[in-house]
Parts: C-alpha cells; sequence; structure tokens
C-alpha cells in the first residue's frame, strides 16, 4: 500500500523531461524566493511604510498583467521552449543587475522599484509559455494533474527554504548576496531546459492578426464557463485576500519584535503549509472532484487568515501560519489543473495568459489597496477583513462549484452506461 501511495504521488517523475525541468526550476524557484524576500525587506528597512511594500508588489506584477494577454498570444505562436530560454537568460540578467545595484552601496528606491518593473515584463511572457509546456513534458496526459500538483510542491518547497535562507545571509552578508545566488540559480534552469529531448516544432497552419487572436480567445474564455468562473474567483482571491504577504514584514518587526530572520521564518512557515498542500494535491485519486478541494481549501484560508491576524506570540501564530499557505497554495494549482485540462491545446497559451492577469494583474493592485487600508486601520485589522472576505467569496462561488460537481456526478453513471453498451456492440 505505501508504495503504491508513493509511486501515485510522484508518477508524473516517470517521465524524463519533467524530471529535469523539475531539478532545474527547483533551484531556481529557491533563489526567486530569496530575491522577492530580500526586495520587500530593503524596501521596509529604507520607508518603514506598508504603503511602499504595497507599492513594490505593484512595480514587480502589474506590468504581467499589462503584457500577459501579448504574451499568451506570442506563448501559442512560437515555440513554448524558445520562449522559455530567453525570458530565463532575461531574468538572470535582471537578478544580476539587482546585486550589483546593492553591492555598490548607492542605491534609491526608484531604482529597485525600475528593476522589479523589468522582472514583471519578463513575467508577462514567461507564465503563458512555462506553465502550457509542463502538458508536453508528461506522456500520458492523465498524469497532468499530478505533474501540476509536484510544480505547486516545489514553488512551495522554495517558498519554504528560500525566505529562511534569504532572512540569515540578509542578516549576515547583506541584500547584494541574495540578489547574486538568485543569479546564479538561473544557470540551473537554463541548463535543465537545454537537456530536454522535445519533439520537433511544428509552426501553425495559419498565423491570424493579432486583433483577431486577441477576440478569439476572449471569445473562447466567454463560451467556456467552467474556465471563466473559476478565473473569476481566482481574480477576486488574487486582488483581495493574497496579498496579505504586503503585510508580513509589519508583522515581522512591529507585532512580533523581531528582525529579517523573523520575516524569513514566517515566509517559510506559510511555505511549509504550502508545500503540504501541494502534496496532498499530488496524492489524490484520479478522479477527484477539484473544485470541492478548491472550495475547502480556501475556507480554511479565509479562518487561518482570521486567527493569525489578532496573535502576536509568534510560535502560537506559526500554526495559523502553516494553514495559511496550506489554503494559499490551492488557488493557483488547483485552477492552472482545471484550466489546462479544459483547454483547447491551440487556446492553452491564451487561456494561461488570462490566469497571469488574474494574478499578476489583480495582486499588485489588491496590494497597494491593502497597504493603504493597513496604514489606516493597521495590520491586524487588516488581514482580519481579508480572512472575513475570503469567506465571503466562497459563498459566493458555492453555488456554482458544488453544482458543476453534482452534474459530473449525474453524468458519470450516464458514460459508464455508454461505455458498457459500446462495448457490447
Amino acid at each position: 500500500m505505501k508504495k503504491d501511495r508513493k509511486i501515485n504521488t510522484f508518477r508524473a517523475f516517470r517521465n524524463r523531461n519533467y524530471r529535469l525541468f523539475f531539478a532545474g526550476q527547483s533551484i531556481s524557484q529557491i533563489g526567486t524566493w530569496m530575491q522577492r524576500t530580500g526586495v520587500s525587506w530593503v524596501i521596509y528597512s529604507m520607508t518603514h511604510s506598508p504603503f511602499m511594500l504595497g507599492l513594490t508588489m505593484f512595480a514587480a506584477q502589474f506590468p504581467s498583467f499589462l503584457f500577459s494577454l501579448f504574451g499568451g498570444i506570442v506563448a501559442d505562436r512560437h515555440n513554448r521552449y524558445k520562449i522559455l530560454l530567453v525570458t530565463q537568460t532575461a531574468s538572470l540578467i535582471q537578478a544580476l543587475s539587482l546585486a550589483i545595484l546593492m553591492f555598490r552601496g548607492r542605491y534609491v528606491v526608484w531604482e529597485i522599484l525600475t528593476l522589479s518593473v523589468v522582472l514583471g515584463i519578463i513575467n508577462a511572457f514567461d507564465v503563458p509559455a512555462r506553465q502550457p509546456l509542463v502538458h508536453e513534458l508528461v506522456r500520458d496526459k492523465e498524469e497532468l494533474p499530478n505533474a501540476v500538483a509536484l510544480n505547486s510542491s516545489m514553488v512551495n518547497m522554495a517558498r519554504l527554504v528560500g525566505p529562511a535562507l534569504s532572512g540569515i545571509i540578509l542578516e549576515r552578508f547583506g541584500a547584494g548576496a541574495c540578489f547574486l545566488i538568485n543569479a546564479l540559480s538561473f544557470v540551473a534552469v537554463i541548463s535543465s531546459l537545454l537537456l530536454l529531448k522535445l519533439p520537433p516544432y511544428l509552426l501553425p497552419r495559419e498565423k491570424k492578426k493579432i486583433k483577431s487572436e486577441f477576440a478569439e480567445g476572449f471569445g473562447y474564455l466567454k463560451t467556456t464557463i467552467n474556465i471563466s468562473m473559476i478565473i473569476l474567483m481566482l481574480t477576486l482571491v488574487s486582488f483581495l485576500v493574497l496579498p496579505y504577504d504586503t503585510l508580513l514584514p509589519v508583522f515581522a518587526k512591529v507585532i512580533f519584535k523581531g528582525n529579517a530572520e523573523t520575516f524569513g521564518y514566517i515566509y517559510s512557515f506559510i511555505g511549509l503549509g504550502a508545500i503540504a498542500g501541494a502534496f496532498f494535491l499530488a496524492s489524490l485519486k484520479r478522479g477527484t472532484d477539484l473544485k470541492i478541494v478548491l472550495l475547502t481549501n480556501t475556507i480554511i484560508l479565509g479562518i487561518a487568515m482570521m486567527l493569525f491576524s489578532h496573535i502576536s506570540y509568534f510560535p502560537l501564530a506559526m500554526p495559523f501560519a502553516i494553514l495559511c499557505g496550506f489554503g494559499t497554495m490551492s488557488q493557483s494549482t488547483i485552477c492552472i489543473t482545471i484550466i489546462q485540462v479544459n483547454s483547447a491545446a491551440h487556446m492553452r497559451g491564451r487561456m494561461m495568459s488570462y490566469v497571469a492577469m488574474a494574478m499578476f494583474g489583480t495582486m499588485p493592485l489588491g496590494s497597494l489597496l491593502i497597504g493603504s487600508v493597513s496604514q489606516r486601520i493597521g495590520a491586524p485589522d487588516t488581514m482580519l477583513g481579508q480572512g472575513i472576505i475570503t469567506l465571503i467569496i466562497v459563498a459566493l462561488f458555492s453555488g456554482f462549484l458544488r453544482k458543476d460537481s453534482m452534474d459530473k456526478k449525474k453524468r458519470k453513471p450516464l458514460e459508464e452506461a455508454e461505455d458498457f453498451m459500446i462495448e457490447k456492440i
């Protein structure tokens, strides 16, 4: 039984290409989280302003919102593998530039924000190419949900390790070392991409005008309710709930009276919960209704945020940080899985660009909103309000998620009966 469970949880690793991709991305993601933690800490140490933390998130993510649709069209038109090589190289240069800026010792806020904007533009092209590429790395398409869940476990393992390392390195060696390590981490992912053995890329039979492809993608989204409703829910959660991480430096320094290491540990406990959630998803049996799992984990997120928000004793707050991470990871992982499984192959890049817009577009706006609100009512009450809003969103979408689940249960016996009749014939 244990052996079967292990095979079930890690079955996507049977694919050589996926193993290489996973290994390279694992190293790179640790560096990415080190940089993200370092940037937030540098900005807050310079300004002591929650609003500036929100502005930093805005600068890093809003450009992705502006360019994601174009990035999705590029991903559907061109070789996604080559796009990834370009975006990962560009990310390496961005991280190296940030490290040089820190080592010089003379830097101002606008320089850091400018480099954050550059990264946001790179991500607008990276995400629509990278996520659909996972679909091409697994031979058995029934293993796709497992591959996406393992991808999330990798990202969240990095979220566990990266901030903790970043907190230690920030205290001992400074922010420049964090950003330099991130730059070096891209060597691993570029190397893994070069080792992939992919089938020859086939050019699209016809290339339409960009305006036509925009309209085609939007029309497909509008008529495919299973995808559009999931993206709408992800948009609301990304705008009003997920920017709670904007407040974490305030909790570390003011509420828990800590330092950069405290900040890193908070992120790591959230990452611990997220990786537990990712392995939970990877271990789900085939055919599990992901919409019900999404509903349940979002409820967990809302309750955990409400409890975390008003506990000032660090050790007591961390179990709820773990639950926050457990609930948070479902949002992107389950949504990406549902969208990839239900999207037509020629639409995957554009549908993933809408996911990127939902996350990278609304989260920075939410970060500005959360930063502004916390300036007036304080970080604890702001996070409490976010937890309440999370439960309201659950109430709004529970009807759709449960109805779709019931429809699937009703369709299953009919499909089984049809299969039986076909076998008889």
